[in-house]
């Protein structure tokens, strides 16, 4: 391997070729780099197999097309079954009455069992589009079991009066197959993502359906200016409680909320909005249900997972993928391939990453911080599920070259992996961006914890900005783990007290709602400016819903009272939702005219502790943060690093917003002073209200964009 010579730690080290990139933007990683090479290795000798077995990553990933249950052109049926440990195997179904024996399946070497079955006299083919089917496979023992096809596209559970909760499969082959209509809109500059959950985004008590997402929802989330959604539990689990994560079926979308057909119409309405979808996918684990899931596939624990307690999540209670076994690689890239192709997603946020990257799967384990504890020959690092990501992401950019497209990661860590985010070509893991998961917490402490005399500006601007460089993040303030019974979302530990009561116009506005109101919008403000290269929220927490998530399940009598989203609320005049709704939609309409977001870190100029203010440049906007509770400043200096004249794009205390119309915003002109502070070249003198945020940027850069 050629290598570059480098110091480190002061001795010459050598860097191998691979990483060498890495150390280029941080040279703390020199003294890992052979590791971080040997990390690398461990999936690129995977590409160097697949593409010697398979023909490239993406042929391999269009497994999808034979594995499971697909109709020929001469509508011959043909089936597919990865099951090493039986040694027979039949498909039964409605279409040969469960009949064993009757539909005899071939093994081969590998594990796999096929048949293929002819079409009916009249040509049609020999299982009815939406009849149930299932495999019986005969164990070494003799015993036989009945299983969901791996790969089945449809799985649904049966009526009540069965009295079995057992999910069925269904053989989907619609004659009226959805045709796309748009292409997938090009990436925007910088990503305002939407987290929604389909089945929780009616106004009524009940499970939402994919075609009421698509007429309902979706042109409110247009008019508030996100360009992304995120959909949340769409892969097949039969515990709705488990909000989508705990998987039963992997290339079935949840039939609660409609068939197949239906959530493509929602994406290709999406698209034709200009709204790309990225699908939150879950291969950190699975369900532990054998009769209608991956358990015990074939009459063993290690089909597709780890065999004993190395594939035991004895948190969530489910089971771990062997990211080594040829198999299940084969199942988890197909499955992504399959979403790509057949669903038109664009892109994936990844659930669960810590849990994966460790062997401790981040349980009783802090992360302080200190480069061996990830990097390290020794560290608990999972390399093989390591390697199992950098494949995903490989298969994600040869996917966007090959089909034109920009194909978007993300990952959930909490435990600030280094190089996650950082190119495959580069020798890191290849994300796309992170979750900043640290800064919810932080929100939360603040609010939970301290008068907003004891804020601390220092901590929230440390805590905002403390990221790797290099290595882009999606910022929140709060996301569904926020909103869920048990926590409490921004607007109800800043109002719980009166938000029933108090949240009308007609209503005097108390101090409790005033406050409320003021700082919800503040904190998504200098989160979205700060916080990260991305932003997002959850359904609903953009205009304050004053309820927290829950979903039916015993320990709440099965009520569908607060698995819901009242959207309805932002169309009633006389609440008070209607001003964080508009705000929300003026932050994303101003982002997107003056882009802050995927540029590089801001410069934090000012976080005074007695005067509660934090100042910021970014993009060559002014961010100004008046936190304190009663002091208004007038002709506050703010330091200003480019020289010019200033106005402002962006006020929180507009009266639009709930706000006072305290600044008169026609008259608002800063003009820089060639006097340096707070070692910035330049500054200027505002008025800042309490409670209040502007945004200011140059006159020439408003001119520029039409305003």
């Amino acid at each position: 391997m050629a290598q570059t010579q480098v110091q480190a730690q002061g001795q010459a080290r050598k860097v191998p070729d691979s990483v060498k990139e890495l150390t280029s933007i941080d040279p703390w990683l020199e003294p890992f780099t052979e590791e971080l090479a040997y990390r690398r290795s461990v999936a690129d000798k995977w590409l160097d197999t697949l593409t010697s077995n398979e023909g490239g990553i993406l042929k391999f990933a269009d497994s999808y097309k034979y594995m499971g249950i697909h109709v020929n052109k001469d509508n011959s049926i043909t089936y597919n079954e990865y099951a090493p440990n039986a040694t027979a195997a039949c498909l039964i179904g409605d279409f040969n009455n469960w009949e064993h024996d009757v539909t005899p399946m071939v093994k081969d070497s590998m594990g796999h069992f096929t048949v293929t079955i002819p079409p009916h006299k009249d040509g049609k083919p020999a299982i009815e589009h939406n009849s149930r089917v299932k495999i019986l496979l005969t164990l070494p023992s003799g015993e036989k079991v009945a299983r969901l096809p791996a790969y089945i596209h449809r799985a649904t559970q049966p009526p009540k009066e069965y009295n079995n909760p057992s999910y069925e499969a269904r053989f989907w082959n619609p004659t009226d197959k959805y045709i796309f209509q748009h292409k997938r809109p090009k990436l925007p500059k910088s990503l305002k993502i939407y987290e929604a959950h389909v089945g929780i985004s009616t106004p009524d008590p009940k499970i939402g359906t994919y075609n009421e997402f698509t007429d309902n929802v979706l042109p409110v989330i247009k008019d508030l200016g996100y360009n992304t959604i995120q959909l949340m539990s769409i892969m097949e689990h039969a515990y709705y409680a488990s909000f989508g994560y705990q998987i039963t079926s992997f290339f079935a979308v949840s039939s609660r909320f409609g068939t197949p057909e239906d959530l493509k119409r929602l994406i290709d309405t999406a698209h034709g909005l200009g709204l790309r979808v990225l699908l939150d996918v879950v291969h950190s684990h699975a369900s532990k249900n054998v009769e209608d899931g991956l358990n015990m596939f074939d009459g063993t624990d290690y089909c597709y997972f780890h065999s004993g307690g190395k594939g035991q999540h004895d948190q969530w209670d489910s089971r771990l993928f062997n990211y080594g076994n040829y198999e299940t690689l084969r199942f988890l890239l197909s499955n992504l391939k399959y979403f790509l192709d057949e669903f038109s997603f664009d892109g994936f946020r990844f659930d669960g990453i810590t849990s994966m990257l460790y062997t401790h799967h981040g349980i009783g384990s802090g992360f302080s911080g200190d480069y061996n504890e990830y990097l390290s020959p020794f560290a608990p690092v999972d390399k093989e599920a390591l390697a199992y990501m950098m494949l995903a992401n490989d298969l994600c950019v040869q996917y966007s070259k090959t089909n034109d497209c920009t194909i978007t990661t993300i990952a959930e860590d909490v435990s600030g992996y280094p190089t996650l985010c950082r190119p495959r070509s580069h020798g890191g893991v290849g994300f796309d961006y992170r979750l900043a998961m640290s800064i919810p917490d932080m929100w939360i402490k603040i609010l939970k914890h301290k008068s907003d005399e004891d804020w601390d500006m220092g901590g929230i601007t440390h805590t905002l900005a403390n990221r790797r460089y290099g290595e882009k993040c999606v910022a929140y303030c709060e996301s569904h783990d926020q909103a869920l019974v048990g926590d409490k979302t921004l607007a109800f530990w800043l109002m719980d007290a009166e938000m029933y009561t108090n949240m009308s116009v007609l209503s005097p506005l108390t101090p409790v709602i005033e406050r409320g109101i003021q700082l919800h919008k503040m904190i998504r403000l200098i989160t979205n400016a700060l916080g990260g290269e991305a932003y997002l929220n959850f359904e609903g927490n953009e205009f304050g819903h004053p309820e927290w998530l829950d979903f039916p399940r015993e320990g709440n009598a099965e009520s569908y009272h607060y698995a819901r989203r009242q959207f309805n609320l932002i169309k009633d005049d006389l609440l008070r939702y209607k001003f964080l709704y508009a705000f929300d939609k003026a932050m994303n309409e101003t982002e997107t005219k003056f882009t802050w977001l995927n540029t590089q870190p801001a410069y934090v100029s000012l976080k005074h502790e007695g005067d509660k203010v934090i100042a910021f440049e970014r993009a060559n906007k002014v961010f100004i943060f008046n936190f304190h509770p009663t002091n208004s400043y007038v002709s506050y200096r703010i330091g200003v690093d480019v020289p010019g004249t200033y106005r402002i794009i962006l006020n929180t205390n507009r009266v639009e917003y709930g706000g006072h119309n305290l600044i008169d915003e026609g008259k608002s002109v800063f003009f820089t002073n060639p006097l340096a502070w707070n070692n910035r070249s330049n500054h200027i003198e505002v008025y800042l209200p309490a409670r209040t945020a502007i945004v200011l940027a140059s006159e020439s850069e408003i001119e520029q964009s039409g305003n």
